[in-house]
C-alpha cells in the first residue's frame, strides 16, 4: 500500500465518523467513550479529538491495571486535549475473595470483570445514550460477529466506529500522526489490561491470546454482558 493510497484509506474511514457523531449530536443524544489507552486504543481517541474533544472517555481504575498505564492514559489526556473521567469498582477488594480467600481473578475472572469493569459502566450508561468503543471485528471472533451498532442496557447504545478498521490501518494511522506506543509494549506487551491477567505476547496467533493465559476467558464483560441484542 503506497503512503498516498493510505491516507485516502484513512481519511475515507473517518469521515463516516464525523457523519455518525454529527447525526448523533444533532439528535441530542449524549455521548461518552471510554478507552483501555493501549496503542491501538489511540487512533480513535485521536480522532474523537479532532472531531469532538467534548465528548467524556471514561477509565475505569480497576485496581489492577499496571501503573504505566494510569500515566499514560493522563499523558495521553493532556496530550489529545481530552477529558478523563475516572471510574472505580464499587465492590473494596477485602469484599472480592472466594470461599478460599483469594481474589476473583484467580478462580473467576468473569466475576472479577463484573465487578471491576462491568458494574462501575452501568450508572454511565444509564445517563448517556451513546457509548464510543473501539472494539475491532479482527481482534476475536467475538468480536467479528458484531455491529457497527448494538444495543446496549438501560436504553443505550453501542457505537464501534473502528469495527472493521484492521491492525493495518491503525498501524498507518499511527505512524501519520506520530502516536507514542504504550511504554510496555518494547517490553513484549501487545494486548495489555489488569496486570494479574496479562502476559507478554507469545507469538503464536493472535496478541490477544497473552489475556486469561490459561484460562477459559478470551473476552472482557464489557462486551459480552453490556449487550443487548
Amino acid at each position: 500500500m503506497s503512503v498516498v493510497a493510505a491516507a485516502e484509506d484513512l481519511d475515507a474511514a473517518i469521515e463516516p465518523i464525523r457523519e455518525k457523531l454529527a447525526a448523533y449530536r444533532a439528535a441530542g443524544k449524549r455521548m461518552f467513550a471510554t478507552s483501555s489507552f493501549q496503542s491501538h486504543s489511540l487512533p480513535l481517541l485521536h480522532i474523537l479529538s479532532r472531531l469532538d474533544n467534548s465528548i467524556p472517555v471514561y477509565f475505569t481504575n480497576t485496581g489492577f491495571l499496571f501503573p504505566e498505564t494510569l500515566a499514560f492514559a493522563d499523558s495521553i489526556a493532556e496530550e489529545f486535549g481530552i477529558r478523563i473521567i475516572g471510574l472505580k469498582p464499587l465492590v473494596p477488594k477485602i469484599h472480592q475473595l472466594d470461599h478460599h480467600g483469594h481474589l476473583y481473578f484467580a478462580s473467576d475472572p468473569d466475576y472479577c470483570c463484573f465487578l471491576n469493569k462491568v458494574q462501575p459502566l452501568e450508572p454511565v450508561l444509564m445517563s448517556h445514550d451513546v457509548w464510543i468503543n473501539g472494539i475491532r471485528g479482527e481482534q476475536i471472533d467475538h468480536r467479528k460477529a458484531m455491529r457497527e451498532e448494538e444495543r446496549a442496557p438501560h436504553g443505550a447504545l453501542r457505537y464501534h466506529p473502528m469495527l472493521n478498521w484492521t491492525a493495518r490501518m491503525i498501524h498507518a494511522y499511527g505512524k501519520r500522526y506520530r502516536l507514542r506506543p504504550h511504554p510496555l509494549e518494547a517490553a513484549g506487551y501487545l494486548s495489555i489490561g489488569c496486570e494479574p491477567c496479562t502476559t507478554k505476547f507469545l507469538g503464536d496467533g493472535n496478541e490477544r491470546n497473552s489475556r486469561w493465559f490459561g484460562m477459559n476467558k478470551t473476552e472482557c464483560g464489557l462486551h459480552t454482558e453490556l449487550v443487548r441484542k
